[in-house]
This record gives structure tokens, C-alpha cells and sequence, in this order.
């Protein structure tokens, strides 16, 4: 039997998104959208100490946005790379708004919150500085259903994020794979490839979504598919007999599952 996914309906709804509603994403979800950084440590020098100037941080999601309370990850680098090539990594910290002490000179900031980002150099003088940091960034909520609008239950559906864009080899970059339903995942604006799938055959959606800064943007697809199960029993009604292999293929003859 052929399970198919031939129709798509895309329900896309923006709304404007305080940044504390990104933040409330669980715990191992927060954990695993931070950004993968190539750091190092800093070398030890003999330089005499300078006094130390106060650099505070915020982070917005729109120009216009409020400034994020938690969730975001800074991190503070050299902008010389040491000998091995890497920027050396001086500070980070983790929350909301945060503030560092440092001897005057340039830096590199990176602020994170789930998957977006954004990097700002900054050069301190003599006097305390304040920077904010626009991530142009927003949240993505995704959900499937059967036709009809039954509900796919979230242990059979799975989604997975690419870039919009495809590579010189004609391929896209993945971004976030292996994603439940209903989470909030945070990204940079753009537009992304969407691929959500339902069990482990051939019931799969590709949609493209766009992504704005400062909201939250909910896409929900249809899945023309159905969940099928198979029994070898010896008369109608019987029991299923045990240790039975099967294989489903489509009408070429190539085996699907």
C-alpha cells in the first residue's frame, strides 16, 4: 500500500512577540539551540593591569523591540586570534542585560538567544560604555495535521529547519533537525525551508516560511497521509501470526519501508 503526502495547506499567523515569550521555550530546548562556537582559552601575559571600564549589554529583537530578560548567552573574545587561530574567549554570561568589566580596548561580542544571533565589535575608552545589540530576530512555532484537522499526535511528527537558500551544490543547510511539534524555536529573520515529517515512511511536507524580527510566526501543514497497520492472520478476524516480514514498495517496484 502507497502512503503519500500530495497536499500541503500552510496556515502561516504572525504576531507580535514580547521577548519573554521566546524565553519560556523548556530547558533542554534552550540547552541544545545555543550555538555551537569554536573557542579557546586566553594565554597569560606579563602587560601591566589597566583600570577597568564597565561595558553593559542588552539585546533586542527588532529595533523598535524591548530588551530581552533572559534567555540570552554573551560572550566576550579578543579580536586578535591566538596562535592556533581562534579568537581568544575573555568573558560570558547568561540572563538578560548584563555588564562586564574590562581594560580599555576592542572587542568582539556575540549575543545568542536559541538559534539566533548576532556579532558586534566594540572598542572601550576611558569612561563606562552601554551597547545594545538588535538580533533581528523572531520565534517559529510549527504544527501538522491529518485532513480533516485531526491532530498528528507529536510522538509521530517530526520537523527539521533549513536554510531558505540552497549552497553551489544545490543543497541547503540544516539548521535545527529532529524538532517536536509546539515548540517555540528562536531565529534570525530570513526565510527558512521547512520539512516536516510524519512516522518513518514516506508521509513527508517541504514548505518555505518567513520568519520576521520582533514576532512570533506560526505555520501548520497538512499531511494527505494516513497511519496504516498490517496483521497476517489465518482466517478473517484471526489472530496476527507471529514472525512476519514485510515490505512496501510503490508501483515501480522500489521498496519504501
Amino acid at each position: 500500500m502507497r502512503l503519500s503526502a500530495l497536499k500541503i495547506w500552510l496556515i502561516l499567523a504572525t504576531a507580535l512577540l514580547p521577548a519573554e515569550a521566546l524565553a519560556k521555550d523548556s530547558k533542554a530546548a534552550a540547552k541544545a539551540e545555543l550555538p555551537v562556537l569554536s573557542l579557546a582559552p586566553v594565554n597569560s601575559g606579563n602587560e601591566a593591569a589597566q583600570p577597568l571600564r564597565r561595558l553593559s549589554l542588552a539585546a533586542m529583537l527588532s529595533e523598535d523591540g524591548a530588551a530581552i530578560d533572559s534567555g540570552m548567552v554573551w560572550r566576550v573574545f579578543k579580536p586578535e586570534p591566538s596562535a592556533d587561530g581562534k579568537l581568544p574567549l575573555i568573558a560570558t554570561g547568561k540572563g538578560g542585560s548584563t555588564s562586564f568589566e574590562l581594560e580599555p580596548g576592542s572587542y568582539i561580542v556575540h549575543a545568542a538567544f536559541g538559534r539566533a544571533g548576532a556579532t558586534k565589535r566594540i572598542t572601550i575608552g576611558d569612561e563606562a560604555r552601554k551597547e545594545s545589540i538588535v538580533l533581528d530576530a523572531g520565534g517559529l512555532k510549527l504544527g501538522a495535521v491529518l485532513s480533516g484537522g485531526v491532530r498528528i499526535p507529536p510522538a509521530n511528527l517530526r520537523f527539521s529547519i533549513y536554510q531558505g537558500e540552497e549552497n553551489a551544490e544545490g543543497e541547503r543547510a540544516l539548521i535545527a533537525p529532529d524538532l517536536l511539534p509546539d515548540r517555540i524555536v528562536r531565529l534570525n529573520a530570513s526565510t527558512y525551508h521547512i520539512v516536516s515529517t510524519y512516522g518513518s515512511v514516506n508521509a513527508i511536507i517541504r514548505a518555505d516560511i518567513r520568519v520576521e524580527a520582533g514576532k512570533l510566526t506560526e505555520a501548520s501543514v497538512e499531511h494527505k497521509a494516513a497511519e496504516l497497520t498490517l496483521k497476517l492472520v489465518r482466517a478473517e478476524g484471526g489472530e496476527a501470526m507471529a514472525d512476519t516480514a514485510w515490505s512496501v514498495v510503490n508501483p515501480s517496484g522500489e521498496i519504501i519501508k
